[in-house]
Order: C-alpha cells, then sequence, then structure tokens
C-alpha cells in the first residue's frame, strides 16, 4: 500500500506541473477503441521486450542489433549501443507504468545499466555510440571513430534524465540511483565538445584520433536534443551563441518549402523538398516535448508533423510505383534495407522499403493514419513482419523481403512515442527538469512548460 500511495503521490505531482499542457494536446487525437488500446498495448509490450529479455545480460544494455535469422557473426551479439540504450531506459519506464514488470525489476535493471555506465569507458565524460557489453570496452564504430559520440550520448542522457525524474522521490534505494544518474549527466563535459572553444558541438572525439572525424553538428537534423542538453549542464553547460551559430548556422536553418501543401520552415540537411527521414521527428523528441515548442526558428510541433504528413503523403502518392505502398502501409526511415543500412526518406531515398516504427513513433504527430498503418500490419502482415520484440526492423513487398531482424535504435522510439501519444510520459519526466527549463530558456525557447 505505501508503494502505492508513494508512485501515485509522484505522478499527482507531475500531473500538477503540467496542468498547463491541457492547452497543448493534439487536436487531430484519435479516439481509441478497446480493440486499438489492446493492440497497442501488445505491441509496445513485445517491443519492450527488446529491452528486457533481449537485453545484453552482463551490462542489461540494449544489443545494437538483434537478428532472429541468425545471419550476424555470434561474436556480435555482445556488442551495446548507447543512444539505443538510452531509448531502451526509457521503454522500461514504459514497461513499469504499463504493468510490464514491477517497479521493484525496473529499478533493478536501472542499478545494472547505471553501473555499467559508471565503469565502462568514457571520454571527458561522453559515452562512445558502441561497447562489448561483458567488458566496458569500447568497439569502434569505425576506425577513427573510436571515442566519445556526444550525439549518442546525449540519446542517454535524455532516458536518464527522465529515469532520474522517475525515482528521485521515491524510496532510499530509487533515491541513490536518482543521484547516481544526477553524476552521470554532471559528468559529461559539452564544452569539451566545442573543439576548442569554437561556438559549435563537435560530434565525435578520440583518445587516438582527436577531432580528425571533423563532424560539427549543424541544423537540421535529429541532433537538437544535443544542444538543449549542452546549453542546460549545470556544471559544462555552453553558451546560447554555440546554438545559434553553430546548430542554426546564424540563422541560415531557416528556409520554407511546402510539399503536398505542407510547410516546412528548417532547411532539412540534404533533403530541402521532403524533409529528412522520420527518425528527425523522433530522437529528440522522445523527452523533448515538442507540443507549442517555439524558438525563433519554428513551431518544433508544426515541423515534425509537417514532415511525418510530407512522409506519409509521398508513400500514398507512390511515385515510384512501389508494391503494398498506401494510405496503411507507409513510413520511412533509416533501418536495414534490402541491401545493407539506408536513411529512407522521401525523394532519392525511397527504396521501397517500409520502416514499421517510422508510423509507430509517429503517433503523435499523425494518430490517424499511424493508427491505420498498425491495424494492418497487426491483423494482416503480422506473420510475415512480427515477431518476438515486436514489428521487425523493415520490410519490402516490392522485393519480398521479410528480415526477422532488429535494431535498438529503432525499437525504442516505437514504445516511447506510442506512450506519449497515450500518456505523455516521457515528455511530462523530462520537462519537468528544473535544469532543462532553464536550458531552455537560455536558447530562446517558449514552451507552457516555462510558465511555471
Amino acid at each position: 500500500m505505501i508503494k502505492t500511495l508513494t508512485r501515485c503521490l509522484c505522478f499527482l505531482l507531475l500531473a500538477s506541473a503540467c496542468s498547463s499542457q491541457k492547452k497543448v494536446q493534439n487536436d487531430d487525437a484519435v479516439r481509441l477503441s478497446a480493440e486499438d488500446e489492446k493492440i497497442i498495448t501488445d505491441v509496445q509490450r513485445t517491443t519492450f521486450n527488446y529491452f528486457w529479455d533481449g537485453a545484453e545480460p552482463t551490462s542489461g544494455m540494449g544489443r545494437e542489433r538483434l537478428h532472429i535469422d541468425n545471419v550476424y557473426p555470434e561474436n556480435d551479439k555482445m556488442v551495446v549501443t548507447s543512444g539505443g540504450s538510452g531509448f531502451g531506459v526509457m521503454a522500461i519506464l514504459v514497461g513499469i507504468e504499463r504493468g510490464f514488470i514491477t517497479r521493484e525489476q525496473g529499478l533493478e535493471r536501472l542499478e545494472k545499466i547505471v553501473r555499467f555506465l559508471e565503469t565502462a569507458d568514457r571520454f571527458h565524460g561522453a559515452w562512445p555510440h558502441w561497447w562489448n557489453g561483458e567488458t566496458g570496452k569500447v568497439k569502434p564504430f569505425g576506425k577513427k571513430d573510436n571515442g566519445g559520440d556526444l550525439v549518442e550520448t546525449s540519446y542517454m542522457l535524455q532516458g536518464l534524465l527522465c529515469a532520474r525524474q522517475y525515482f528521485k522521490t521515491g524510496n532510499e534505494k530509487e533515491k541513490t540511483i536518482a543521484a547516481r544518474i544526477d553524476e552521470l549527466w554532471k559528468e559529461v563535459e559539452f564544452d569539451w565538445y566545442r573543439n576548442g572553444g569554437q561556438n559549435v558541438l563537435y560530434w565525435h572525439w578520440s583518445p587516438d584520433y582527436a577531432w580528425q572525424m571533423n563532424f560539427p553538428v549543424k541544423g537540421y537534423n535529429e541532433c537538437l536534443i544535443m544542444y538543449i542538453l549542452a546549453a542546460s549542464s549545470p556544471t559544462h553547460g555552453v553558451p546560447a551563441e554555440v546554438y545559434h551559430e553553430g546548430w542554426a548556422r546564424g540563422g541560415k536553418i531557416k528556409d520554407t518549402v511546402t510539399t503536398y501543401g505542407h510547410t516546412l520552415v528548417l532547411s532539412h540537411n540534404g533533403a530541402p523538398k521532403y524533409g529528412g527521414p522520420l527518425f528527425w521527428a523522433h530522437y529528440s523528441y522522445l523527452g523533448l516535448d515538442p507540443r507549442a515548442l517555439t524558438d525563433r526558428y519554428a513551431n518544433y510541433w508544426d515541423e515534425n508533423r509537417n514532415q511525418t504528413l510530407i512522409n506519409y503523403d509521398w508513400c500514398v502518392d507512390n511515385p515510384k510505383h512501389y508494391k503494398g505502398y498506401g494510405a496503411d502501409n507507409w513510413g520511412l526511415t533509416a533501418s536495414y534495407s534490402v541491401k545493407g543500412y539506408a536513411a529512407h526518406a522521401p525523394g532519392d531515398g525511397d527504396r521501397g522499403v517500409i520502416s514499421p516504427t517510422a508510423a509507430l513513433s509517429s503517433m503523435p504527430y499523425t494518430p490517424k493514419e499511424s493508427l491505420q498503418a498498425l491495424r494492418h500490419w497487426y491483423k494482416n502482415m503480422k506473420d510475415s513482419i512480427y515477431g518476438p520484440y515486436g514489428f521487425y526492423d523493415a520490410f519490402s513487398e516490392q522485393y519480398n523481403w521479410f528480415p526477422k531482424r532488429y535494431l535498438a535504435i529503432d525499437q525504442g522510439p516505437a514504445v516511447v512515442m506510442m506512450e506519449n501519444y497515450r500518456s505523455g510520459l516521457l515528455w511530462k519526466l523530462f520537462m519537468s527538469c528544473d535544469e532543462i527549463k532553464t536550458g531552455l530558456k537560455k536558447l530562446g525557447f517558449q514552451s507552457p512548460w516555462l510558465k511555471n
């Protein structure tokens, strides 16, 4: 009873803090039927299991990939990912709230994950893209990419800060894990990744190759959360100029293009007409609430929704005449492809491959369209594209290609964004962080969360 009351009190406090959010609910929200609720819950549960039953056992972290068809080297099974595991941390919180696991089980798993993060290789506080989950030693993502990856670190931190907020008012064990997460957050040296004090953040740093990867991160793409966290850090924060001159390119991030009647006001890197792959509308917004979020450059809800609608309309229009495309079978994003891995997107990036995570993770933006695809896949295609950890990563009816493979960085957003559509859970947790509110204000953002 005491545990139940504590949990209820925690969420009453969160509910009070987000009362102003009522005015920014999606006007296009769909009233879910009992059947819809059942399907969504089942998909969330099985997809969550990627990070639960499918986790690497020593570290508790999410594996980079899991192939049910076993078409990858056996020694790849211990490779774990920082960004995908950050999404997995959020999925664990969903699992607790939905009753897939107990609060105690979730806490125990997070203790294992935090212990790994405290002892595994770090580089000026930032984690690498990949580790060996059994040893904590970096596994190079590429020859010179064997050090800190600030973008993937930011995805991990987004999840960890949600967990900190979830447990910080709990019992002593919960408060302890929240405090340990707080230390990890404060140890990330965002300011180091300015590469000598430049007004831009660099994606990579290596102890062997220093800045040779030479990747200053400029928008617009999936990396907004990194700049938000860098501005918000209480120990290694960066000034607003880093955001405005680096990410926003001195204002050149602004652009206006209308496709299928939907207007984008940001210059999407390499995809000016259609917007980029849909993960650009997902990864930074798993915790960062885009509803009524604005700055001098964009309304981020409108930008994400319009990008999603362009993606949807392209698949319905289907100018390349791929088999199976339509209103109930759409969604282009980065995923496995018929040949390797590709950032699928409207235009030249469309290769006839549908990635279920694209529509599922877009549910807050396009509930009607996302639910239509979900129902079709679940009811009519389940035998071909659904497995022990939810929908497989990608498929193509055009090429009769139905691999039984998963990627962490695609499974996590589906669980999280479906939950944000249902309850706003992760948005409430992340936006309740005082540091995030301070950082957003520093950068000139406006949001209902900043009015309290």
